[in-house]
């Protein structure tokens, strides 16, 4: 293992073991189907968390998503999941307004927004080239609008963190999208617009981007390049995608294998002192979950329970200084990934806004996320 920047010391991780739910619960189903998803004010959490979701996140490749990694099921899974494990109510969501172009604007440039509308240069985004022969209105319609739905999603998951201390999107953290260019199946980049609209608005200054997907954040780092304001900390994979990186302020490019201990070694390592320099007033925590060892795009080895620590870590140093936190779900490929995020989300919502689960039956550790059990179905 390598680093970029520094050498890497060993400490112990810290595992954290929490009710996984992969319940499937047909009143709590129910429930979650009858619930209306138009833009709407859900719940903070004992004054403490708001988790944002839509069921319009969901991206329609119309069956092209065979032949992709994505799973584009997984914000929904996740939001059943929370209900079924008796953490929300469906009206407890909060559900975002779509993006619209002023927003996008914020950080994209006029002449990138015009190219979305020719079907083959969103396949290129998309790495899906059936695309580019499908009509611009149906590739706008069934997946852009997803995707400008979900920036709105970061939009409101951050305004609420400034609210509350803890905004969550269950989707979000399109970290390959740069200003001019999408690429790596992210089109809008929904953090720095976040960041941007709440700039704007006068809710925050200092923001500090962890990005902890297994693949670095190119576009953000290239977005906030020399912005003396935002500080990009990045954990990754050096031998992924993208090629060639860009340069963050801080990468730590490491070699696999990489396991619990040694990923959590440099997160101790590098995060208290950059929170204690920097002095955000916002913390992005980019959650990807594609350093599961099984991930089939990666080459990491942490347990499920080792990233649910990693997360928590990294929300603890932050509120421990009253730092605002702003999650986003980012990357995940195996088949295991919604599980591990619900698994996360749900030790934020018990440690950080004392959500104790209502529903218990059915719910097993942690550890079922480390089977190959197929996903539930939605």
């Amino acid at each position: 293992m390598a680093s970029r920047r520094r050498r890497v010391k060993s400490l112990a991780a810290v595992l954290v073991l929490m009710p996984f739910c992969a319940v499937s619960c047909s009143g709590c189903r129910t429930a979650f189907e009858s619930a209306t998803w138009d833009a709407r004010a859900g719940r903070v959490l004992n004054g403490q968390a708001a988790v944002v979701y839509s069921s319009r996140y969901e991206i329609d490749l119309l069956g092209l998503e065979k032949s992709h990694s994505f799973d584009i099921h997984k914000y929904r899974r996740m939001a059943q999941a929370l209900v079924a494990g008796g953490y929300l109510a469906p009206s407890d969501f909060f559900v975002p307004e779509e993006a619209d172009e002023a927003l996008l604007r914020l950080v994209h440039t006029p002449e990138y927004l015009a190219n979305l509308r020719r079907s083959s240069y969103v396949a290129r985004c998309l790495e899906q080239k059936a695309v580019a022969g499908l009509p611009g209105g149906v590739v706008d319609s069934r997946m852009l609008r997803a995707f400008r739905v979900t920036t709105g999603g970061t939009v409101l998951a951050a305004r609420q963190a400034m609210r509350c201390g803890l905004g969550i999107n269950l989707g979000g953290g399109y970290h390959h999208a740069h200003a001019d260019r999408g690429e790596g199946f992210c089109v809008y980049a929904d953090v720095p617009i976040a960041v941007r609209r709440l700039q704007r608005d006068g809710l925050v200054r200092r923001v500090l981007l962890v990005d902890l997907d297994v693949h670095q954040g190119n576009g953000n780092a290239a977005v906030f390049a020399g912005d003396a304001e935002v500080f990009t900390f990045s954990i990754h994979q050096e031998n992924l995608y993208p090629h060639p990186k860009a340069e963050s302020d801080l990468d730590r490019g490491l070699w696999p294998p990489v396991d619990d201990a040694a990923y959590m070694s440099v997160l101790a390592e590098e995060l208290p002192p950059l929170l204690d320099s920097h002095r955000p007033e916002l913390v992005v925590l980019l959650g990807g979950v594609d350093t599961y060892r099984d991930d089939p795009l990666a080459g990491f080895g942490m347990t499920a329970e080792g990233i649910v620590a990693r997360d928590e870590y990294v929300v603890d140093q932050a509120r421990r200084r009253g730092m605002a936190v702003l999650y986003v779900a980012s990357g995940g490929y195996s088949e295991q990934a919604w599980r591990i995020q619900y698994a996360s989300i749900g030790n934020l919502l018990r440690k950080f806004a004392g959500v104790e689960p209502s529903a218990s039956r059915d719910a097993p550790s942690a550890k079922a996320a480390a089977r190959k059990t197929p996903p539930a179905q939605p």
